[in-house]
């Protein structure tokens, strides 16, 4: 942990700080409006923003989420597909894509395990944006580097390790399996044809 000249500590996040935030809380008082004018809520509230990856990170004691049981299995099958090894940099551009690529394969996984299917509207909407953030993130992994129709990193390669991470939980997944990557590959054969005629 950093420390000021007369020894208070200080939450920095820089090179050598031991610090990790596991809970954070939000405090939801106002809507914000187009043109910048706050509306006090009708019901103010509290966010704990302590999620179940953080108090894993705890009890497992790994020093990010990304090290936890729960996205191992997708990281490493990111580096075995695209021969890229994860280092845990944050403000290096392809550890970004990394964990981009593990949030979204886990949220693409689970949205349409539970019927989603990726439209213009909706859930649907949503579920698209994922997968096309995910594909713009994957070629950043490009395994041909910089050659035009290069292997990429793309999510339903990943859908296995998202679901063997997570079949104890939802058993499900698992009889799913087939039905979420053909989807998956249907999305993003068209995003990927798009992408290459612009």
């Amino acid at each position: 942990m950093s420390r000021t000249s007369d020894g208070v500590p200080t939450i920095t996040g820089g090179p050598g700080d031991d610090t990790m935030e596991i809970w954070n809380l939000v405090f939801m008082q106002y809507d914000r409006d187009a043109n910048g004018k706050l509306t006090p809520l009708p019901a103010p509230s509290v966010d704990t923003g302590m999620g179940l990856e953080r108090i894993t990170s705890v009890l497992q004691k790994t020093t990010t989420v990304y090290d936890i049981d729960l996205f191992k299995p997708i990281v490493n099958q990111i580096e075995k597909v695209s021969g890229y090894r994860y280092r845990g940099l944050m403000d290096d551009e392809r550890d970004t894509a990394v964990r981009v690529l593990c949030d979204h394969a886990r949220a693409a996984t689970f949205l349409i395990n539970d019927g989603v299917i990726p439209s213009n509207e909706g859930r649907g909407y949503v579920l698209r944006r994922i997968i096309r953030r995910a594909l713009r993130f994957g070629r950043k992994l490009d395994v041909q580097s910089g050659t035009k129709g290069g292997t990429f990193v793309i999510l339903q390669d990943l859908v296995p390790a998202v679901v063997q991470a997570m079949k104890g939980g939802y058993p499900e997944l698992e009889a799913n399996q087939g039905r979420m990557m053909e989807r998956l590959r249907a999305e993003e054969a068209q995003f990927t044809r798009t992408l290459e005629n612009t």
